[in-house]
Order: structure tokens, then sequence, then C-alpha cells
């Protein structure tokens, strides 16, 4: 699939440093902190929708790149949320807090696009990455609404460009985008990561299970050990180098059959088919935008597996080995 999204991917639809208040962190049932992967590629989709048919463009994934957060909550070990109480209900009574999950977030959005619409000269490409920057104003992002910049603060431009055809130029165009988006930390998927650590715990636990290697990679475990001279040291399971690895979800698998449309009572479109269906989690990493090889390394796009039920958000990132990569950690 990645070779298929690169050859896809003709441009890119970049839009820098978004403020958006109040997303919603509750990306689970099981996980909490930032949105996760299906909130924007259902933004990807509202928005492709928005634009219309006539737009010219077509929307092949998204990447995403945070440059800061505040999580609204409170505490010290125990984080605890900041809720808000609602307005009375009809009868005067006080309405019941429902606990929501929020934060605050300055994020980079990357589009991996093709379509007509490239073919135009630079000053209708800028217009038109204007025109969409100001559409997304209008718009929801992962539940949270986008606020201005503050007066005075320089806030780069939507951008709208080509990538090459050649190889060599591709590469080259993208490790200037790339810089842009500095600093700042990138989300892609590591299944590999969740693959591997199961063959390993299963070497020491063979009843090991693809949850049990989830959840052991989800936390930091500390056991003691006794040193050479006698003395017991604590040690972790996070090393130094493993990177940034946090546990989310990734789409949803049925639990049912798929029902014909306005059979389920109600359901939220009766027009679409219904299915129910529960959370599905892999390993991700955040990574510094300048180990990006290629746009396919950031995009997340949908993927749907008929036969399993499996409705899925996959990335095509592919770690490099240890021996090729220099000091920076970028592949030579």
């Amino acid at each position: 699939m990645r070779a298929e999204l690169h050859s896809l991917v003709q441009g890119l639809l970049i839009l820098p440093r978004l403020r958006v208040q109040n997303a919603n962190t509750l990306s689970s049932p099981h996980t909490w902190g930032f949105p996760a992967p299906s909130a924007f590629t259902g933004l990807m989709t509202a928005l492709e929708r928005k634009l219309g048919a006539d737009s010219g463009l077509a929307f092949h994934g998204v990447g995403v790149i945070c440059h800061g957060y505040q999580t609204q909550t409170n505490g010290d070990y125990i984080q605890r949320f900041n809720l808000s109480r609602n307005p009375v209900d009809k009868d005067g009574g006080t309405a019941a807090i429902v606990e929501e999950g929020r934060i605050h977030l300055d994020l980079t959005l990357v589009f991996g696009v093709s379509g007509n619409a490239l073919a135009q000269n630079d000053d209708a490409l800028e217009k038109r990455a204007a025109d969409i920057g100001r559409a997304l104003e209008t718009m929801r992002v992962a539940g949270g609404t986008l606020i201005p910049p503050p007066a005075g603060h320089y806030t780069p431009k939507p951008l709208l460009t080509t990538l090459p055809e050649g190889e060599d130029e591709r590469a080259a165009r993208f490790r200037s985008l790339r810089r842009r988006w500095l600093p700042g930390f990138a989300l892609v998927a590591r299944d590999d990561l969740l693959r591997s650590h199961h063959a390993s715990l299963r070497e020491t636990e063979p009843g090991a299970t693809l949850l049990d290697a989830w959840l052991d990679k989800s936390r930091l475990n500390h056991w003691p050990e006794t040193g050479d001279g006698g003395q017991v040291v604590w040690r972790h399971s996070r090393q130094q180098g493993e990177g940034w690895i946090v546990p989310i979800p990734v789409g949803y698998g049925a639990i049912s059959e798929l029902h014909p449309a306005g059979s389920v009572a109600n359901a939220r479109d009766a027009a679409a088919p219904f299915r129910f269906v529960e959370s599905l989690y892999s390993l991700g990493e955040w990574i510094s935008p300048h180990r990006l090889q290629d746009a396919a390394d950031l995009l997340w796009y949908s993927n749907y597996d008929a036969e399993l039920g499996v409705y899925r958000c996959r990335n095509d990132y592919q770690a490099p080995s240890p021996s090729t990569q220099n000091d920076l950690g970028v592949e030579a």
C-alpha cells in the first residue's frame, strides 16, 4: 500500500500552526492524551466533501504534526480532567456532570492530494490554499474549535504545492518542506513494535497475547536486579533510544453483522448501514519530522477489510534500521 499511496499523492496541502481549543483528548475507552487518528481522517473526509466534487482535488491521507499542547487537567501524580457544570435542566435542577477530556493543540495538518487543480500556476495554488484554510475555520477539528492567532503573531500561510515526478527531485522537495514543521513531532504507526514485543514476551510466557504485549508496552515497568557488587539496582522497561512510544486506537472491529439502513433504532444516520463495533489498538511513535523520508511516512489513511469487518486507520512509516542511521538519527 505504501507504493500505491506514493504514486497517488501528486501534491501536498499544508495547513500550518492551527490553534485548536478544547479538542477531544479521550481517544478511546482505554487511551487518552491526544485525539485518535480517526479524528483526522474523518476531518479529511469532511473537508473533501465540503469543498465539493468541483474542487479538482482528491484527498488520500493526512499527516499530523503537533507543536504544542495543553491538557485541561489538574493534579500532580494522578491527573483529573477539568470539568464544566452544565446549565440547570428544564425542571430547574442541577444537571449531571458528563466527564469530558479536553486539550488545546497547536497543529500542522498535511494532506496528500491529487487532481487537476494542481496544474494551476503558483498564484492560483496560493489562492486555493487560502480558500481551503478559510473553509476549515468553519469546521471542528477533533471536536475542537479553531481560534485565530494572537494579534501581531506571525503565522505561516496555507500551502498547496505539487511534488515532482522524479524520485530525487521529490525527495529534495519533501526535505525542504519538512523543515517548516520544526520544532514539532509527527505521529506515525509502529505496528512492528507490537509484533516484535509480542514475540519477545512469548519466549518467557508462551501464553502471552497481543493484548498482553500492548499493555506491557503501554506502561513503565520497574524491577530490581542485583549488581556485581551485591547492590540492588532498579531497571525499567523504557530504555534510552527506544523512542516516544504511545498506545493509540487505530480504528474499529465489527462485533455484529451489517444491518440495513434504518433498521436500528436511534442510529445517528438512518440513511447508512449500521454495525456495532469495538475499538482496535496498536502502538504509535512521536518522531521529529526531520526523520521522515517521504510523504508516505507521514500520511494516515482509511482502510476497510470487508471479510474481517475491520475499519482501520493505517500509516506506512518504515523505521530505518540502526545500521543505516547517522548520529542525528537520519537515514544515511
